[in-house]
């Protein structure tokens, strides 16, 4: 072969070899484009229709969820919003976000999430939250896929965790685990809640209220759940109430849609609640030990307190304050379908 030849063959080899390279540190890469989270159709973005059928168990329900915010009121423990403590960070991560394995500590129920924590793109510094859960949640827009941890901790060794879940093609899930998943390896027992609601499910997004919309439905705790039994979106429950005509965990309340929210005096921040809850409603996705409560994003990943403070979401106000202009007299509880454990 002439020399000139030798030299083209091997322009071209070295020409293939550099463009199957990783990108060089600073070079310009497109990324495909970022995904949503959960499906527009899912439990948590698709809006309630005005007539969506109401549960006939509804007004005993409503007037328990009443009760106990007004119990909560007068002791001035609640209701209340989980932000920075019992909080749960969510790290939304870039598409080249080095990985890192987690190590799950379960039973034999574990083995199959342990191979999808075998590969998770977890920011250096990144922290679980500071309550006794230890919840964290990590979403990569640009693969579509989320992850979502109980009793999160980074030791010596690397990260660690007693459960959790993950969601391939989060874009389109239906909002809370099951087969579908991450198939081939997902059940509907995966969760970091004991609901298998996501956590990211309902979760109200620093973004959203500092744009002054929350385009979905609301994540809400109550204080000890009805036992045995759960109702759909939830899949499983760990209510603990001596009560068994109690509230289940999945039941979806809502403002009556009939009614005009601009003719009741609320902050900003219960406004954007209202409005979410009257057009996504509000659904229960775990159980507390003391007051109802909603859930916020923790700030941890941001580093700034966003919420509290005279220029904060709150607007000075704790949120038990800023909840007792919340409707709660005007709630409905929709049709619930009713699940029972042995």
């Amino acid at each position: 072969m002439p020399i000139s030849s030798r030299l083209n063959a091997t322009a071209i080899l070295i020409a293939v070899a550099l463009l199957a390279l990783p990108a060089a540190a600073g070079a310009a890469v497109t990324p495909p484009p970022p995904t949503p989270l959960f499906a527009p159709t899912s439990v948590w973005n698709a809006p309630l229709a005005a007539d969506a059928p109401l549960d006939p168990a509804g007004p005993p329900l409503v007037q328990q969820l009443r009760d106990t915010v007004a119990q909560n009121l007068a002791a001035r423990t609640g209701p209340w919003i989980a932000t920075n403590q019992s909080g749960t960070p969510l790290y939304s991560v870039a598409w080249n976000q080095p990985r890192v394995r987690v190590q799950l500590h379960t039973g034999w129920w574990g083995d199959t999430l342990q191979t999808a924590y075998e590969s998770v793109p977890i920011p250096t510094g990144a922290r679980p939250g500071t309550g006794a859960d230890a919840h964290m949640v990590v979403w990569q827009t640009y693969t579509n896929t989320y992850w979502e941890f109980f009793h999160m901790r980074k030791l010596a060794d690397g990260w660690h965790a007693d459960y959790g879940g993950a969601i391939k093609n989060v874009s389109k899930s239906a909002g809370y685990f099951s087969a579908a998943s991450w198939p081939g390896l997902s059940e509907s027992y995966w969760g970091a809640t004991a609901t298998s609601l996501p956590l990211a499910g309902g979760l109200m997004r620093i973004s959203e209220l500092k744009a002054g919309v929350i385009p979905h439905a609301l994540a809400l705790v109550v204080p000890y759940a009805r036992p045995k039994t759960w109702s759909f979106p939830a899949q499983r429950t760990d209510g603990s109430s001596s009560d068994a005509a109690g509230i289940p965990e999945g039941a979806r309340f809502r403002i009556d849609p009939s009614l005009d929210l601009n003719t009741i005096q609320m902050p900003r921040m219960t406004r954007m609640m209202a409005v979410a809850a009257q057009r996504y409603g509000m659904v229960v996705t775990d159980q507390t030990g003391w007051a109802v409560g909603f859930r916020a994003e923790d700030n941890t990943p941001s580093g700034t307190d966003p919420y509290y403070g005279p220029g904060g979401l709150f607007g000075g106000l704790y949120p038990n304050d800023l909840l007792a202009s919340f409707p709660w007299d005007r709630l409905q509880l929709v049709k619930m379908d009713l699940q029972t454990a042995p």
